[in-house]
């Protein structure tokens, strides 16, 4: 479990080696030109990694779909890495909630007060809903035989927001850009799920377990 999250802390620093370089935005690959063979993510040795072959059956607008939820879960699962340390090494201490929040990452939602579900609830649902507008086809535009359609126009995770112009122009540096994101994010993933289920078995909390 140290070596998870020593893993995830080590590569999350190759994302600021362009923090500081001013960049503009990429041009949007359209939906015809998005293949298993454009698809970035694909690293040496593995190479494109897909063993149940889902890709092969997936036509472009799946495979957008598919990576659409990729992106999206690597990007929540970077948050919640954050979240699982931060929130455990200030626990007693926060000015939140009074430091009443203590224990394991896994139960701290169970602490909270209800008025502090609203405003989680409320703040995921805007997001959704601006994703929802910048990604997706209105349903009622949307064929009966094509449910969940992404844009034409959209790439995916690609919702317009980049307050620091950090996203490439050159394609290429595009790509390698998009690349360390989902890499971040694959790992992110497993990392998380590292940190519930060692939560779950021992009922320490992760920082704990580095602590003693």
């Amino acid at each position: 479990m140290k070596l998870t999250a020593f893993a995830l802390c080590a590569t999350s620093a190759a994302a600021f080696n362009n923090f500081f370089a001013k960049k503009e935005v990429a041009p949007v690959a359209p939906a015809n030109t998005f293949t298993v063979d454009t698809l970035p993510g694909a690293l040496a040795p593995v190479g494109f990694f897909d063993p149940l072959g889902f890709a092969e059956k997936a036509d472009a607008n799946t495979l957008k779909r598919y990576r659409e939820a990729e992106i999206t879960h690597g990007r929540v699962a970077m948050l919640a890495a954050v979240g699982f340390l931060v929130g455990e090494k200030v626990e007693g201490s926060s000015f939140l909630f009074d430091a009443s929040i203590k224990g394991p990452a896994i139960s701290h939602l169970a602490q909270v007060p209800a008025p502090f579900w609203i405003v989680l609830g409320s703040t995921i649902l805007g997001f959704e809903q601006y994703r929802a507008k910048v990604a997706f086809v209105d349903p009622a535009d949307v064929p009966v035989d094509q449910p969940g359609l992404l844009r034409d126009e959209y790439y995916p995770g690609d919702l317009k927001f980049d307050p620091l112009s950090l996203k490439p122009e050159d394609t290429e540096e595009f790509e390698i850009m998009a690349t360390k994101e989902l890499q971040h994010g694959r790992l992110a993933m497993l990392a998380t799920a590292g940190f519930m289920a060692q939560e779950l078995t021992d009922g320490k909390g992760i920082v704990e377990h580095f602590t003693s």
